[in-house]
Parts: C-alpha cells; sequence; structure tokens
C-alpha cells in the first residue's frame, strides 16, 4: 500500500503578506516595551518606511470611533475641552487600515 500525501502550494505574494503581517506586529511589540524613548523612536520610523504610521494625535477633538479613552485631565479653558491632551499608547495604521487605536489622555473642562 502506498501513501498518498499532497503538499501545500503556498503562493508567494500570500506568504510574503503573512510575513509582512509577523514582523509589523512583532515591531508594534517591540515599541511598547523598549526602555529607551531612542529605540521606540527608530522602530516607529523604520514602521513608517514600510508604510506603517504611529497615531499620536495630540490637539486633535476625542473622536470615539478614532481614539481609546484612558483619562482625563481638568482644565479651565473651554476650548481645550474634548481636545486631545496625550497619547498614553501609540495607536497604528497601515496605509489606511487602523491597527491599533491610540490611547488617549483628554482634556475635560473643571466644573
Amino acid at each position: 500500500m502506498t501513501a498518498v500525501t499532497s503538499e501545500t502550494v503556498i503562493d508567494p505574494l500570500d506568504q510574503a503578506v503573512t510575513d509582512r503581517t509577523a514582523l509589523i506586529q512583532l515591531c508594534v511589540y517591540a515599541v511598547d516595551r523598549a526602555r529607551s524613548a531612542a529605540v521606540a523612536e527608530r522602530l516607529a520610523e523604520g514602521l513608517t518606511r514600510v508604510g506603517v504610521f504611529a497615531l499620536r494625535p495630540e490637539g486633535e477633538r476625542f473622536d470615539p470611533a478614532l481614539h481609546e479613552a484612558g483619562g482625563t485631565v481638568p482644565t479651565d479653558d473651554p476650548a481645550l475641552d474634548g481636545v486631545i491632551a496625550e497619547t498614553e499608547l501609540l495607536g497604528f495604521a497601515d496605509r489606511d487600515r487602523v491597527l491599533r487605536t491610540p490611547v488617549v489622555t483628554i482634556y475635560q473642562l473643571r466644573r
């Protein structure tokens, strides 16, 4: 009796996309855990060169569809109410597809 085997043929383009996705995930993981700001920035710059952009929305108006609220900071300036004060955790987008939304601190008008 002869064993029948079938080899799965993987399209090189599909494999390249799979490999790119895995490398991006690894780099984002490394950015989050880098102890050096310079190393984290270098990784973010490298990601930018391949079309993956860090999302740092400071100064933008908070939008729950685009940002995750991590906390608030009080302000006496009504113009700052609802504006993002700081990015707690970078978000990332692969060209126009969001990979991870940024976690942000939002100015909230003191009552």
